[in-house]
């Protein structure tokens, strides 16, 4: 499945820890940034979630929450998120539902090798529910900072 711009994001109820879940439906009227992301831990993903945590403020600012999925599990997300000090909530999803809906669980290659892993993507979804913006291969530079261009120029 391949969104697209004005697509209805798919729902989804991803956990964020101990006892508490995200969803989906429950942001209406404020727009979502979901973000995918390989591993917690790894230089790319810490830097990414860091120019998040950097730019928090202006998000929220903008009325715009903001979500990491990955695989890893909660005792892994509870750990990355404290060690960093994130703001924002960063969601499970270990059996990769949410993954396959979005179109970020693909394959990849490594040294000649095939292997399924996630695409470092983004998608803006904004208060009615419809995707707005995605970003797909991100290169994690600037990233965030195009994010919140891209919302103060909608506004």
């Amino acid at each position: 499945m391949t969104l697209l711009i004005k697509d209805m994001a798919p729902d989804f109820t991803v956990s964020t820890g101990i006892s508490s879940v995200f969803s989906l439906k429950n942001q209406r009227g404020k727009s979502v940034i979901l973000y995918f992301y390989p591993k917690d831990n790894t230089p790319g993903c810490t830097q990414e979630a860091c120019d998040f945590k950097e730019a928090f403020q202006d998000f929220r600012e903008k009325n715009t929450v903001i979500i990491g999925l990955s695989k890893d599990s909660i005792k892994s997300h509870l750990s990355f998120s404290e060690k960093h000090d994130l703001p924002f909530y960063l969601g499970s999803d270990p059996d990769g539902n949410v993954l396959e809906k979005y179109g970020v669980w693909i394959e990849k290659s490594m040294y000649g090798r095939s292997y399924m892993g996630i695409e470092r993507a983004t998608f803006l979804i904004g208060k009615n529910g419809k995707i707005e913006k995605i970003w797909r291969k991100v290169k994690v530079k600037n990233h965030v900072q195009e994010i919140l261009n891209t919302i103060k120029a909608s506004l």
